[in-house]
């Protein structure tokens, strides 16, 4: 990997500094932005006059349950009234979270990846003129039994400005519905495993319906023998005269 790249994705993230304000809960915020949001971003290094530049995600995303593939739109918009000069954008996955292809974008190497991710890509996006934008379509699988995280960093082009980082921002839900095609995730929501212990999704597939009807039926059986008894007994205690009875029929009354 060109030296150029390893100073791109070395030490120009500045992960530690969103911690704080990165841990965004409920779902009204990520709903208000619409289908883009810029939600966890915040300027790091000044860009220059005139430039404004931002990333924007989409507020919701469907991760499949069964491949766990999801389908990620990265934006980077240059907002001001000057060219933005030639600036790189990078996708980055964290935790739950696997990037596994940007269009028209390079694989970061693992050993210059940015600490504690798992995935990358490098952009280079070129120059952005006032009020453009450009866009990239991300492949990405998501863990539902973790929480997922993604960082949009956009950076001058030889890597030691950051004008803007998006994240580590997560995708989550507090209710994953496992049993569904799909489970919806909003952004800047942390993902809850649904179950006790929240170790793993909750199970609610054919085998477990069999499992509980099973069950239930067993439940019929028992009730049901215990009916067939009662009433068993019923009769027999009328034929003989028993029941509430008690004694033999011997006491101070008896001739």
């Amino acid at each position: 990997m060109s030296s150029r790249r390893t100073t791109i994705t070395t030490g120009s993230l500045v992960i530690a500094s969103f911690s704080a304000v990165l841990i965004l809960s409920g779902t009204a915020g990520a709903d208000d932005q619409g289908p883009g949001s810029s939600k966890g971003g915040k300027v790091v290094d000044q860009a220059p006059a005139g430039v404004e530049l931002t990333t924007l995600l989409p507020a919701k995303i469907s991760v499949d349950n069964d491949s766990g593939k999801t389908d990620i739109t990265a934006t980077v918009k240059n907002g001001g009234t000057a060219d933005s000069g030639e600036i790189s954008l990078l996708v980055v996955g964290f935790d739950g979270l696997t990037v596994e292809k940007a269009e028209g974008c390079s694989p970061i190497a693992e050993e210059n990846l940015p600490e504690g991710s798992n995935s990358g890509f490098s952009c280079p996006v070129g120059t952005l003129a006032a009020g453009a934008s450009k866009s990239y379509a991300v492949d990405a699988t998501y863990d539902l039994s973790k929480a997922g995280k993604i960082c949009l960093p956009v950076q001058s082009a030889d890597g030691t400005k950051t004008f803007w980082q998006q994240g580590p921002v997560p995708f989550g839900t507090a209710n994953p519905s496992p049993d569904a095609p799909a489970t919806p995730l909003l952004l800047g929501t942390d993902n809850q495993p649904a179950g006790p212990g929240a170790d793993e999704l909750a199970r609610t597939g054919p085998a477990e319906r069999q499992a509980l009807l099973g069950a239930a039926a067993a439940s019929m059986v028992t009730a049901g023998a215990a009916a067939l008894w009662w009433s068993s007994r019923r009769r027999a205690e009328a034929r003989t005269g028993t029941g509430a009875k008690t004694g033999t029929g011997t006491g101070a009354g008896a001739p």
